[in-house]
């Protein structure tokens, strides 16, 4: 599922007196929250569905598939999701 086919079923589930533009603006909106609750809090949790999180990656060493050459890859930081027990269980 997509962006577009999310949005059509956010549409649906509202019904008939929500447009499309607005089922759209619900999530765009829902997606927002959730980046700066990430950015914010460091962790969104959405019991039965699941948490996201931010997780430390580690500077390591890695190849550059063209050159074969090693390379030093700095530490970050991504984004991470755990599903929760209900999701996990409809999969």
């Amino acid at each position: 599922m997509n962006k577009s086919e999310l949005v059509q079923e956010v549409q649906k589930s509202l019904g008939d007196e929500t447009s499309k533009a607005g089922a759209e603006r619900a999530v765009d909106s829902v997606l927002e929250a959730i980046k700066k609750g990430v950015k914010k809090d460091k962790s969104v949790q959405l019991v039965g569905f699941g948490t996201f999180s931010v997780a430390k990656r580690a500077a390591r060493k890695g190849i550059n598939p063209r050159t074969k050459e090693q390379i030093s890859i700095k530490a970050s930081k991504t984004v991470k999701f755990k599903p929760g027990a209900a999701l996990k269980s409809m999969a």
